[in-house]
């Protein structure tokens, strides 16, 4: 049987307490760049996500460059996606005794590196 080729690698951050739709801004930035240039632009990116992104963007590439044997320099970022994680639910104290729902929302983010 023949040995298959892995040309992509995978990084995922689960349960980040950031709500999906704030990472998703920064996700859409880097999808299909280089990883070079996706680094770049979560560097200069001034958003309270792109640390996270950036983090698991760069576990994405220690696991194709250690795990594959895949070469940095060709990798792009074919895949990025967010997903929803568990919502931590609080509530707040409001005027005469009553409470109103806080939902701290979390997500999984996700990002797929290949080969070009």
């Amino acid at each position: 049987m023949a040995e298959q080729q892995v040309t992509s690698a995978k990084a995922t951050a689960k349960t980040v307490r950031i709500a999906a739709r704030k990472v998703r801004l920064v996700v859409d930035l880097i999808r299909g760049k280089s990883v070079s240039e996706a680094t770049a632009i979560l560097k200069f990116t001034p958003r309270g996500a792109s640390p996270v992104v950036e983090k698991v963007l760069m576990s994405a590439v220690a696991n194709a460059e250690n795990n594959f044997d895949l070469d940095r320099q060709d990798l792009v970022v074919s895949e990025a996606y967010v997903n929803e994680g568990p919502t931590l639910k609080r509530f707040r104290p409001r005027a005469k005794g009553s409470a109103s729902p806080i939902n701290k929302r979390t997500s999984h983010i996700t990002i797929v590196v290949s080969e070009k």
